[in-house]
């Protein structure tokens, strides 16, 4: 037994290639009566008879078999496991259903010690498969030397499927042990666990194996090496499993060994099957590469393959467990590695290795790489290389999560922002695509050349991995991180407007309109005075201008793969604003046109930030605070004219606490009766207007528009720049320092609703007085309760006349607020902060029939 331990330490413990295998035609062990059980009912054990050979002088021996039991292997032995046969030994057998015989075949001798020094082990040649045989011959010439004594010729029927015992296994790896203790599970792999035949389906005799597996001292599988099983002619893959059990027996039983010798083997249809025991997750120590098992696992493909190559399906079934073991332990299957010798000997090559050495070999070589055999075969030798390229995006891992190193296992937090920095050892070609997955559901998909992916994650803790889809099509998962995402106490800080972007001035990106379909990215985490980490979201009014046709423009996360959320509808010569508050993963957010080309506006007029710093959200109304038309809100009843501002004191407004710490407030400001066109801007009372502006308009139309404006000494002040227009203004909402109100979470941008497909509500345009529901708490990712108001981008679109959209609160009185104003034919959108009372919200449609689309971008909880 030290023997035996010391051999598996330096990893010698077998070399195993069947290079003479000759295969009988008619049915095999497998079949109706072809079994030496044949007639029996349920599984049978699989036997070895051994017929001695009778010697023809010192140096030759023979032995001539006919009308024996059937059997599916054969292969010639001998009493000392030192002693060799100089000569040739020559074999051939009689198919049991046509009586024909083989042509003679060579069997190699196996070298000595091949599974270690092992008590009673027995000399002995490559087995060779038959198929359903009944008779057999063999001649041995020993040359000019003597013969080993007791040469016999094993006859070795596999049995049935069925009797199966019960495996052993060993408690970690580098233990052995003959006890039937649990094993902790393998460690996870980047590729899928194949479907493998385990030893109890294809019907291992497990009391066969009474020591139990070794498992690799190192834990570690760094290498895995191809073989062949050598059958020179064809078989059923009916077969494979009764040539499986054949060679577990030949092994045990002839060989002397402790269990089979490959760790796994693969037919010419492409099933793989579980070699020697001890778990196909688990880093098990096999009997296959002479020299170098301590470090390595195999797999062995049935049949011979010197003068013709692997089937596709087989090359496919090595890829896959290449993938699938290598991918356990972070190794490339088109990579390189370093091995270390286990004995002193040459390779086929003659490349020479010294034992304790350590030697360059492919992560996927060949036995001929490690051995002195040709074995996997002349032609499947050259189609490793096929292999090699064959599996997933190799060595995939998170190496960052917002631009802090982790490993895999590792722990990260976050106030929401999720920015995931990987890697792969495969190159960008190759990959299709890499998905970020968020508690197993993909969440952003981005190119095969990227190396960052972002998302916002909810409250909680949640399971990170990239799954990478390779151009074949096969897949690879990271090892998982996790994050804990605390969005607890993200609070809104309100700034007084700034522009951040100008695409006619080249302010924060290039000077140049947006073509169709392109894309430009803004920096805004440190600039203009938003701090640097930490913010969550920022909250834009974004305009459009001097479009050259009708197209829209989506604002969102960079990082993320954009949705179908738009948030400017616009046609040809229209100037449209929109507020938007969208997610900042890694400081940057992009700014999609889908036609034309267009020049786009941004100012910030706060921002959402994790630090704690800032003020919560209450709900208020919505509630009518401003009308020129009649006087509301103690103003004069009197469009505001040319270059005029119109103070309106928050003080008088029922419910809003103007002296006890309110920061800003939400209001929808509709512009309307412009006799010109013009534009609006809403700014604090008190402090200097800049160049933002919240509402574009032409003669005639009517635009409403949200605002977040920062409340500095309780008014809020109206500019417009030319002709005349009535304003009117209606409050959702405020944020307060005193910690009473509801803290903002990111979500999206993400469709919720959309009445041309039905999603959300039914299929069909909102008519005239008409209202639909849609529920929101607990929808796509929306918590189910404690949720106090939804930010929506409501869209109409195809309206058959001049009309008005609302949204309110589910289950209250709908007031005369509106959130949309529109013309029969025209497209627009708005932002929809409305307070969540039942876990819905309403949109009401004023005249004639509209479409309705939401997307929602975050929500504000308790």
């Amino acid at each position: 037994m030290r023997g035996t331990a010391l051999a598996a330490a330096l990893g010698v413990v077998a070399t195993l290639c069947l290079p003479g295998v000759a295969a009988a035609a008619g049915p095999g062990p497998d079949r109706a009566g072809s079994s030496a059980s044949a007639g029996a009912s349920g599984p049978g054990e699989g036997t070895v008879r051994r017929l001695a050979l009778e010697p023809k002088g010192a140096t030759e021996a023979a032995v001539s078999a006919h009308g024996t039991e059937r059997f599916g292997l054969m292969g010639v032995s001998w009493k000392d496991a030192a002693a060799e046969v100089q000569g040739k030994i020559e074999a051939r057998s009689r198919n049991a259903a046509t009586g024909a015989w083989t042509p003679w075949v060579t069997l190699e001798p196996l070298k000595a010690g091949l599974d270690g020094d092992r008590p009673g082990a027995r000399g002995a040649t490559e087995p060779v498969w038959v198929g359903a045989a009944d008779g057999a011959e063999v001649r041995v010439s020993g040359g000019s030397a003597a013969l080993p004594a007791g040469l016999e010729l094993d006859l070795v029927d596999p049995g049935r499927a069925g009797r199966t015992g019960t495996a052993k296994s060993a408690p970690a790896p580098g233990a052995r042990t003959a006890g039937a203790a649990a094993v902790a599970p393998g460690p996870e792999s980047t590729a899928p666990r194949p479907d493998v035949v385990s030893r109890a389906a294809w019907g291992a005799d497990e009391s066969l194996n009474n020591e139990g597996p070794i498992y690799l001292a190192g834990g570690k599988i760094k290498a895995l090496f191809v073989h062949h099983t050598a059958a020179t002619a064809p078989y059923e893959c009916t077969d494979s499993a009764a040539i499986v059990r054949g060679l577990h027996v030949y092994h045990v039983k002839t060989n002397g060994w402790r269990d089979l010798g490959y760790n796994f083997l693969v037919d010419k249809c492409g099933t793989l099957f579980e070699g020697r025991q001890g778990g196909v997750d688990q880093p098990v120590m096999g009997a296959h590469t002479y020299g170098f098992n301590s470090e390595s696992t195999s797999v062995a493909v049935l049949g011979d393959h010197t003068s013709a190559g692997a089937s596709p399906a087989a090359l496919e079934g090595i890829s896959k467990m290449a993938a699938y073991k290598l991918g356990q332990y972070d190794v490339d299957m088109d990579g390189t590695t370093t091995l270390t010798a286990g004995a002193t000997q040459k390779n086929y090559a003659g490349t020479s290795f010294t034992a304790g050495q350590q030697y360059p070999f492919r992560t996927v070589s060949g036995h001929r790489d490690g051995f002195n055999t040709e074995c996997p075969g002349h032609q499947l030798y050259p189609q490793l290389d096929t292999i090699r390229k064959s599996g997933p995006a190799a060595r995939l891992k998170i190496g960052a999560v917002n631009e802090q190193p982790i490993a895999a296992g590792g722990t990260a937090k976050t106030p929401g922002p999720l920015v995931v920095d990987f890697s792969t050892s495969t190159a960008a070609p190759l990959v299709r695509s890499f998905e970020l997955l968020v508690d197993g559901a993909s969440v952003a998909t981005v190119g095969g050349d990227a190396t960052r992916a972002a998302t916002m994650l909810s409250l909680g803790s949640h399971r990170i991995q990239i799954r990478a889809t390779a151009q074949n099509g096969k897949v690879s998962t990271s090892l998982p991180v996790t994050v804990d995402a605390d969005v607890s106490d993200v609070k809104y800080v309100p700034v007084l407007p700034k522009r951040l972007m100008d695409t006619r001035e080249g302010l924060g990106v290039p000077k140049a309109k947006v073509g169709p379909g392109g894309v430009v990215p803004l920096k805004v985490a440190g600039v203009q005075g938003i701090p640097a980490y930490g913010v969550t979201s920022v909250v834009l009014n974004v305009t459009a201008t001097n479009p050259t046709e009708a197209g829209h423009v989506s604002v969102y996360p960079n990082g993320t793969v954009r949705t179908s959320a738009s948030n400017l509808n616009f046609t040809a010569g229209q100037t449209i604003p929109n507020l938007v508050v969208v997610p900042v993963q890694d400081g940057i957010i992009q700014f999609y046109n889908s036609a034309g080309s267009v020049d786009l506006i941004a100012d910030i007029t706060g921002y959402f930030l994790a630090s704690g710093e800032g003020g919560t959200h209450v709900n208020l109304g919505p509630k009518r605070i401003l009308d020129t038309r009649d006087g509301t809100g103690g103003v004069p009843t009197a469009p505001v004219g040319q270059g005029g501002v119109l103070g309106l004191d928050l003080a008088a407004v029922d419910g809003l606490p103007v002296q006890d710490g309110v920061t800003a407030v939400v209001l929808n400001v509709t512009a309307t009766n412009p006799t010109t066109s013009s534009h609006v801007s809403v700014y604090p009372s008190g402090t200097t207007r800049t160049s933002a502006s919240n509402l574009n308009f032409t003669a005639g139309q009517t635009i409403p528009n949200l605002v977040v404006v920062p409340v500095v000494d309780g008014k809020v002040s109206f500019y417009n720049n030319a002709g005349t227009v009535d304003l009117i203004a209606d409050i959702t909402g405020y944020f307060t320092t005193t910690g009473q109100g509801a803290k903002h979470s990111n979500l999206g941008p993400k469709r919720l609703m959309d009445t041309r497909s039905g999603l959300g509500v039914a299929k069909a345009p909102v008519g005239a007085g008409g209202v639909v529901t849609l529920p929101v708490a607990g929808v796509e990712g929306v918590p189910a309760t404690g949720v106090t108001a939804v930010i929506l981008n409501v869209t109409a679109t195809n309206p058959t006349t001049s009309s008005h959209v609302s949204v309110y609160p589910s289950g209250t009185t709908r007031t005369s607020a509106s959130n949309l104003n529109f013309t029969a034919g025209q497209t627009i959108p708005n932002l929809v902060v409305v307070p969540v009372v039942d876990g819905k919200v309403s949109f009401y449609n004023n005249a004639g029939t509209v479409d309705l689309i939401a997307d929602i971008t975050g929500y504000f909880s308790k």
